[in-house]
Formats: C-alpha cells, structure tokens, sequence
C-alpha cells in the first residue's frame, strides 16, 4: 500500500473555479435524483433521470463507459455499499439507496455521493437512519481535517474517531434496535480528483499510520466514508461491479469533491459550498467566486 510515495497534485484559482462548475452539476443532480426517487421505480429509470439532468447542464456524465460502467450513476441499495449497476430492479419504501455521480465541464470532474431511504425517513428503519447520518457527519469531520498543513492520510484517523464516538453514543443512549457497531469498508477509498476522476492520492477512511503528501492550498480531494451495520467485508458480485457486504448488513455512502483555497475551505459538490456545515463547526469557509 506505501511502497512509493503518492503525490497530491495541486490547482490554480482558475481551475478550481472550473472543478466548482462540475461539482455544482453533480450537487443539483443528487438533489434532483433523491427529490425524483419513489416506490416502485426501477434503479435504470433513476439512472436516465440523472444522466438527462447531466446532460441538460452541458456537461457529460463521468461514470458511463468508465473502465466499461454501463450506467451514469452508481446506485447501489441496501447491503449493496458501491458500484451498484442501475437496471431493472424495482425501488421499494424502506430501500437504503446510495447515489454516487460524477460529472465533467470542460474537462474538469466533480464527484459525489449520498445516502437517501425510499419514501422518505418515516419508511426507514431507525438503525439506517443512524447509519446514515453518522457515515454523513463522519465526511463532514474529514472535510473538515483538510486543511494546509496536514498529512492527507491522517483524514482517515479524523473519520475513524468520528464514527467510533457516534458508536459509543449510541451504545450509551441504548434502545431496542440501535445499532452498536459501524463497520468502515475495507480497501475502499476516497481520492484525489481534478482533470481525471481518480488521481493520487489515496484519502483513507480509516487510521494509518504514514501520514501521506502534506495539504496544501489548491489541493482537491473526494472524501468519501463507506460504512456498515455490520461486518468491515465485502465481495463483488458476478457482475465485476457491485460491492456488497459479506454478512448482508446495510451500508452507507457520502462523498463530496473538496478544495483548500487561500480562504478556507470549499466544498465543490454542495449546492452553498459547504457554507452551512463549515461555519457552524467554527471552520473558515473559503469560496472563490
């Protein structure tokens, strides 16, 4: 895994702003495609209805045809963790659905996911709810480690400890049918991004021990935790794509493309930049439009 030292590329102001106009497509078609998603809808109709969306905003959808993908978005429900391929399988209320897209404007990639439930949260079970929200503020935590001067492996350690204290809260609180347990996906990643979608370097999920190429000013990354209800194991399917989990417990994913500008930090792929979630944990907000 660190038999050589990965490189974490940095950007200028002008190409950030031009990764920002990709991550705004990506934002507004996870809104669209979560808003769009009902019971009895096929995950390859939720596919077309996010790939029109792309296509709508001129710009084209990173995944199709991606080491041979078949579909613009990764849609991959319940135990599925990621890759999931969108086809014919029929969406139902209570499904844990995670929607990962990516998308390129003039050459430039953003790339996203999140975790959403099928009918909304009053058809969930309260445990992939929890899920759910503990994966979410687990990428807020290492959004929020990004910053200049820090080993970009050490983000994994930052992710690591926030679930843990979500476990241990949870675990205190108590409750027929908590979960105790997040399993953090092994040997799945986040990445470093710009004019390719996966780039040096690796952004772990959990704690390693090197501490990885120093962060900079102009550096981008995809933060993205991978977590279960159960095991940490996982196996592709006969389809050479989707993930699953070995025991068959449910997973959550959540990724945003993030930047270190001058300012602070901006995050890419939300809709107000990170505005909202970066001030109110007292972190400096760095846009640069």
């Amino acid at each position: 895994m660190f038999s050589r030292k990965e490189r974490l590329e940095l950007k200028t102001p002008d190409q950030i702003l031009a990764m920002r106009r990709a991550g705004l497509v990506v934002g507004r078609c996870l809104q669209e495609v979560r808003d769009g998603i009902r019971d009895g809808m096929t995950t390859g109709r939720l596919d077309r209805l996010g790939e029109t969306f792309i296509r709508d905003q001129g710009a084209t959808p990173s995944f199709l045809g991606y080491s041979g993908f078949p579909g613009s978005l990764c849609i991959s429900v319940n135990d599925e963790v990621v890759r999931g391929i969108p086809g014919e399988r029929v969406l139902q209320d209570g499904d844990l659905v995670s929607i990962d897209c990516g998308a390129i404007v003039q050459g430039w990639h953003g790339d996203a996911a999140l975790t959403t439930v099928v009918g909304g949260d009053g058809a969930a079970r309260p445990q992939d709810l929890l899920l759910s929200a503990a994966t979410r503020d687990a990428m807020w935590a290492g959004i929020g480690a990004f910053r200049p001067g820090t080993g970009v492996y050490q983000i994994g350690g930052v992710i690591e400890d926030a679930l843990m204290a979500a476990e241990q809260d949870l675990r205190e609180r108590g409750g027929a049918g908590t979960p105790v347990h997040f399993g953090i996906v092994d040997g799945y990643t986040g990445h470093g991004i710009g004019a390719e979608m996966h780039m040096e370097p690796t952004v772990f999920n959990e704690r390693v021990r090197p501490k990885g190429p120093q962060i900079k000013v102009g550096a981008t990354v995809a933060i993205e935790p991978m977590v279960t209800l159960g095991t940490h194991e996982t196996h592709e399917l006969a389809d050479d794509w989707t993930v699953v989990t070995d025991d068959g417990a449910r997973a959550a994913h959540w990724e945003h493309t993030v930047a270190a500008t001058e300012h602070g930090l901006w995050v890419l792929t939300a809709i107000d930049g990170g505005r909202e979630r970066l001030t109110a944990a007292g972190l400096p907000f760095g846009p640069l439009d």
